[in-house]
């Protein structure tokens, strides 16, 4: 099945003898595995992923941090500190399929910070990600079969007082639908949506569980 490898990216910036922005990027790195182009691709795409933040972080980011700095000492505000974490969850593996997804955290002032997910299901085999179509043959309405066990769920949380959704879910879950946001699980897929697009900020990012 291959091994993963934790791979760490961690600082934390200074400015004027203050530490204005820190960050922490984890990405994962595969070894042992027999598909050796699938692994290289997979490696890659995950080490680029992070090198990207990185410097985000200590160009674009660290400019900005700086200028809040400045902004609440001459308005005699607190110190604001950035802070940007990068994780992930392997949710299944075998020899020849590896699926995750990873949260990036922001927090960039205000009264919380917000995470981003985003899914990834590669076929080390060809190299490639696996499209969400490829896990549903033979049924050209999957999309519309998700779409309504997606709001079964949701229906079934409010009336157990489970969750919270916006009154207009059924709406948003189609307009906010993303073919790439998913990840595998042992029973099927978890499809996802990100904070703010079905729910409010205290429900998190909601998931949804669809079997084969």
């Amino acid at each position: 099945m291959g091994e993963i490898v934790n791979c760490v990216l961690e600082k934390e910036l200074y400015y004027n003898d203050t530490v204005i922005l820190k960050y922490k990027i984890e990405y994962p790195q595969l070894t042992k595995v027999r598909y050796r182009y699938g692994m290289r691709k997979f490696n890659e795409y995950n080490y680029n992923k992070a090198i990207e933040l990185q410097e985000y972080c200590e160009t674009e980011l660290f400019k900005e941090a700086k200028e809040l700095y400045d902004y609440n000492q001459e308005n005699d505000y607190p110190v604001m500190v950035y802070e940007i974490i990068l994780d992930y969850e392997i949710t299944y593996q075998n020899h020849s399929v590896i699926s995750l997804y990873t949260d990036e955290y922001m927090f960039l002032g205000g009264a919380h910070g917000n995470t981003k997910r985003e899914g990834q299901n590669w076929n080390l085999q060809t190299g490639r990600q696996i499209i969400l179509k490829e896990l549903f043959p033979n049924n050209p309405y999957y999309i519309i079969d998700i779409l309504k066990e997606i709001n079964c769920q949701i229906a079934e949380q409010i009336e157990k007082g489970e969750n919270y959704y916006f009154e207009n879910y059924c709406a948003l879950v189609q307009e906010n639908f993303r073919l790439e946001n998913f990840y595998m699980v042992a029973e099927g897929v978890t499809v996802f949506f990100n904070q703010y697009e079905i729910a409010p900020y205290s429900s998190g990012i909601p998931t949804f569980k669809i079997k084969f």
